[in-house]
């Protein structure tokens, strides 16, 4: 069960994530998109599904976004009103911000009648307008529902720059978070860092340490790569080269990302840091699709062969 490795502190967690339906879609083309997401689920061996809940990002830089922004279903009434035939825990992201204290207690009271799991997110950034603020969010929670399974964000990559990453982690912890979810990594060398310094800071003042799922995302293009660097993921830039050159971009992030894997929970076994995996699947095209299966099930081999 989710909730016990979770809180057990095991290794090897294994999540898939989704992004719901764009909310400009008809309420046939959700039927029909809910059901290859049905389709592609059930046969996976996975602790969870991630669904991801969008928001804009534009207030946190200056440049252009390379895809436009358009809103999709929210990812609860999707996980209750779509996906729920799956047998499976769904881990469902809100964007804190874009709820009132209502609307969030009203959630909360709601989610008390199962077993639910949540990753709250903050705002893009400080000039983002927000209806609330995830610190009044984590107090909420702890109000209504204590017992709700709670993650949190984390970037490795902000790491090399801030070097608190690893205090972010521990404050969120203190504040009701039972694990952490990464931004899609590519900067194997940014994520042992952050690793090297949780470990550490835990070990110097007795804290506790809580499971890291770092997340893995095949790219597919050029312009996939545009967008990933506009959405902050650090891609280191050697790799980036690798990647730009390649005769197929796709199989090559894969295998990038396979690697980048095994050398993070081998390392995490190391130090004592429980590690899982987030596949996560955000494109439309077949073959990204498919390779993101291909990923998953890689992990798993990474993580059986580990065990």
């Amino acid at each position: 069960m989710l909730k016990n490795k979770i809180r057990n502190k095991k290794s090897g967690i294994l999540f898939y994530g989704l992004t719901p339906p764009k909310a400009t879609n008809t309420e046939e083309q959700i039927k029909v998109i809910t059901q290859k997401h049905i389709d592609r689920i059930l046969p996976l061996e996975i602790d969870g599904l991630v669904l991801y809940d969008i928001q804009d990002e534009s207030d946190r830089t200056n440049e252009k976004r390379p895809f436009p922004f358009i809103k999709t279903l929210d990812s609860t009434d999707y996980a209750n009103d779509y996906l729920n035939v799956l047998n499976l825990p769904i881990v469902v992201y809100k964007a804190v911000g874009k709820y009132d204290k209502e609307n969030m207690s009203s959630w909360l009271e709601e989610s008390k009648k199962s077993n639910s799991y949540s990753v709250f997110v903050g705002a893009a950034s400080d000039t983002q307008k927000s209806k609330m603020s995830i610190k009044d969010a984590y107090a909420l929670k702890k109000d209504i529902n204590s017992d709700l399974v709670l993650g949190g964000i984390t970037i490795p990559e902000r790491h090399t720059k801030k070097k608190d990453e690893h205090l972010r982690v521990f404050s969120k912890t203190d504040n009701g978070c039972e694990f952490f979810v990464t931004q899609a990594v590519y900067d194997l060398h940014a994520s042992k860092k952050f690793l090297d310094d949780y470990s550490s800071y835990a070990k110097e003042n007795n804290k506790k340490i809580v499971p890291i799922i770092f997340t893995l995302t095949p790219c597919g293009s050029a312009k996939t790569l545009e967008f990933m660097k506009w959405l902050g993921i650090h891609i280191p830039e050697l790799l980036e080269r690798k990647l730009m050159e390649s005769g197929n971009i796709l199989d090559d992030s894969v295998k990038f990302s396979i690697a980048i894997f095994e050398s993070l929970y081998t390392y995490g076994l190391q130090k004592g840091i429980p590690i899982g995996c987030n596949v996560e699947s955000v494109a439309i095209r077949k073959e990204e699709i498919d390779a993101s299966i291909e990923l998953l099930n890689e992990v798993q081999k990474i993580m059986k062969r580990h065990k």
